[in-house]
């Protein structure tokens, strides 16, 4: 089984490096737009921490930028162009497009698997939007971004990894040279400083490379569903972990030091939870009566339409879960990514002043 595996591993390493070469060769086209666009990615399968980021992003460019969210929507039962809404399932636009689109409703999320007619159609149907950031889309050659921002998971480095499905490499490690911003996620809080010098010797290749240090933040649980006079939960409690994230040790590494887990219940990533998996869970739950049932904020976007017995929806809580940069030796995240983003603007804008005025037109300020 070994053997066979190394050899599609192999073959899918040489369909990879020629597809690269085909779109580094010119043979198959990329598409660049007069719109900046910001592409969320990673080299590996599983999860990295995109939606978060995806989330702190839309928080803290907001002010300055019109933004608009395009993804694949993996896992979707529908095809081509969709604006989500906020009273769609999942099951037609994806869970992490609905949990962008119910955390931020004034920002059209939308999902296309082609990303060139997405950005095409936003454009001519948001045109007040200035920003698009695109989750998932460093393997998408066909759309040349702004900013490459990835994402690698510091409870999972790349060295030493392989290609599918061998490893968890989905992606050459030679295509980090084309990284403008790493972000190491999920980092402890226990990580030191020599720890971090080390990552950012492996991971920066290129002197303009900038790379930051984050870790995930985790408030108070959430109720999944309202019910008034709701009884406190406090830490320390018996919990069932149920789950279906592409990389869930960080979540269940935290529940651990918060509550007393009796159950663990771990699903493939984008796990759609049927019946019988409810039935298990409830069954769980009759096994541990004072037990709250814990999961990712992502888990419970599945579940907030399901019909489920009155005494199982009040033990169902979901973990919030935020952003937060740690010191590393690059300093201003949001900065330098307006600086990526709005890099070659302002001689652009001097190159039209100059030209306006050999026009005969007046000229402004332009610095």
């Amino acid at each position: 089984m070994t053997f066979l595996r190394a050899i599609i591993s192999w073959i899918y390493t040489l369909i990879v490096a020629i597809r690269h070469r085909l779109y580094d060769w010119g043979v198959c086209k990329s598409y660049s737009f007069d719109i900046p666009i910001v592409c969320i990615g990673n080299i590996t399968v599983g999860g990295t921490g995109k939606t978060p980021t995806a989330e702190y992003l839309l928080s803290v460019l907001s002010e300055r930028y019109n933004i608009a969210i395009l993804s694949r929507g993996y896992g979707r039962s529908t095809k081509g162009y969709r604006e989500v809404t906020t009273g769609d399932s999942y099951v037609d636009v994806g869970d992490e497009p609905l949990l962008l689109k119910l955390k931020f409703p004034n920002h059209p999320v939308v999902v296309c698997e082609d990303r060139v007619a997405g950005i095409e159609r936003i454009r001519k149907e948001h045109p007040d939007v200035n920003l698009i950031v695109m989750d998932d889309g460093f393997q998408h050659r066909k759309v040349r971004a702004k900013v490459n921002l990835i994402l690698v998971d510091s409870t999972r480095p790349i060295e030493g990894d392989k290609m599918l499905p061998l490893g968890r490499l989905r992606d050459l490690p030679s295509r980090l040279q084309k990284a403008h911003i790493f972000i190491v996620t999920k980092c402890s809080t226990t990580m030191s400083p020599i720890d971090r010098r080390l990552w950012t010797n492996k991971l920066r290749s290129v002197a303009y490379q900038k790379i930051f240090f984050s870790r995930h933040h985790n408030p108070m649980v959430e109720p999944l569903y309202y019910f008034e006079n709701r009884e406190e939960v406090d830490y320390g409690r018996q919990a069932i972990l149920v789950t279906g994230i592409g990389n869930p040790r960080p979540f269940v590494a935290e529940a651990v030091k918060r509550f007393s887990v009796v159950e663990k219940l771990i699903f493939p990533d984008h796990h759609s939870f049927t019946a019988e998996d409810m039935k298990r869970i409830y069954k769980l739950l009759n096994k541990y009566p004072r037990a709250i049932v814990l999961m990712t904020e992502k888990d419970a976007v599945r579940l907030r339409r399901a019909k489920l017995p009155e005494s199982l929806m009040r033990a169902m809580y979901y973990q919030p879960i935020a952003m937060r940069f740690i010191a590393g030796p690059d300093q201003d995240f949001v900065g330098s990514l307006i600086a990526e983003i709005e890099y070659g603007k302002k001689k652009k804008e001097a190159q039209e002043a100059v030209q306006d005025v050999a026009e005969g037109e007046p000229m402004g300020d332009v610095i």
